[in-house]
């Protein structure tokens, strides 16, 4: 069953990693769009990711030796087939058919269309992957989402080219896909796995941006988009990752669907547009929505089955085990380890520890 409780610590650490993240990516959307005066969609977004995984791989050696943060399982060779749908979905496809219909529709209709996403992932995170929403919980998605539409809503905004539309959604479902596919691949090193995406991305695009003969933009205009890809997209990717393991694809889809609000304030300083009634209204949509999911927590008798995997974590009551020689037992460390079955009751949410059914 739900009901309102103390705040679970878990839920509000991921609720505050998700938020971050749609923070960082929210405030870069105006900025890209002054960047886009100097240069072509493809070569910008090429950059970005450019930029984004240049600074996390500048981070890995620095973590090492510094011994930064808690220990991360690396990436491993299994893991190889869920991070090529990644890549492909989230890093390759997306932007690719972002910027192609953004090239055929108006920003206004662009932005409408990207909030697609959000119901999208928790569609997929719901049916396909068996993460639980509760009825609670599934309206305060539901006031998250109506603020987004409402900021990216404008009458008569849809009059264009259908090819236009058809790509900014197709965008939107390789996102929600992307999203539920890096779920998988929670437990492993974020920053690892964002260097990975991003370059790889970043790459991909590149090429496609030389092969439709996009002209190079002053190098003034590039380092300032590989510092707001570093900012914008890795350390928000950084954070996208971490807020789904915490709290599942569906929860941080939720979170992550108050970037375009996050966005529309940013214009503001940017571009010195004016916050319109529907802005207000969205606003208080998604605190509304926010309040609700901090609030709620699932909480009911369920069963672990039998796994074995290998992820940072820290003795709590789903990990009480013995340690092979030479391991780091304290705080936050990493090894493969055995989750025994087990049936017992406590507030929880759809991270890869809690993947059970509901009656």
């Amino acid at each position: 069953m739900s009901r309102f409780v103390r705040i679970d610590p878990t839920q509000a650490r991921g609720a505050g990693l998700a938020l971050g993240a749609a923070v960082l990516f929210g405030v870069g959307a105006p900025y890209s769009k002054a960047l886009l005066h100097d240069m072509r969609p493809l070569t910008l977004a090429s950059l970005l990711y450019v930029g984004a995984g240049l600074a996390l791989l500048t981070t890995l050696p620095l973590r090492r030796r510094f011994r930064a943060g808690p220990a991360e399982t690396a990436l491993k060779r299994a893991d190889l087939p869920i991070l090529a749908g990644a890549v492909l979905c989230g890093s390759i496809l997306g932007p690719t058919l972002l910027m192609a219909g953004l090239d055929r529709v108006s920003a206004v209709t662009g932005s409408l269309l990207l909030n697609l996403e959000p119901p999208l992932t928790i569609l997929i995170a719901v049916v396909w992957f068996r993460e639980h929403l509760g009825g609670r919980q599934v309206g305060a998605a539901a006031l998250i989402l109506a603020g987004a539409a409402v900021v990216g809503y404008r009458p008569g905004a849809l009059g264009s080219q259908w090819t236009g539309v058809v790509a900014v959604g197709l965008a939107s479902l390789a996102w929600a896909i992307d999203t539920n596919l890096n779920q998988r691949l929670s437990l492993r090193d974020p920053v690892s796995l964002g260097t990975v995406k991003c370059l790889a991305g970043g790459t991909v695009l590149l090429a496609l941006a030389r092969l439709a003969a996009e002209s190079w933009p002053p190098a003034r205009v590039v380092g300032q988009a590989l510092v707001l890809g570093a900012i914008s997209y890795g350390a928000s990717i950084v954070l996208f990752f971490r807020g789904l393991r915490e709290i599942g694809a569906a929860r941080v889809a939720a979170y992550f669907a108050t970037a375009p609000f996050v966005g529309a304030l940013a214009s503001v300083s940017v571009f010195g547009e004016r916050l319109l009634g529907a802005d207000i209204v969205a606003m208080a949509l998604m605190a509304a929505g926010l309040a609700l999911l901090l609030r709620e927590t699932h909480d009911h008798e369920h069963a672990h089955e039998e796994m074995e995997h290998d992820h940072a974590h820290s003795h709590d009551s789903h990990h009480e085990h013995d340690h092979p020689p030479g391991v780091e037992t304290a705080g936050r460390h990493a090894h493969p380890h055995r989750h025994g079955p087990m049936v017992h009751a406590h507030p929880h949410v759809s991270d890869l520890h809690h993947l059970h059914r509901h009656e």
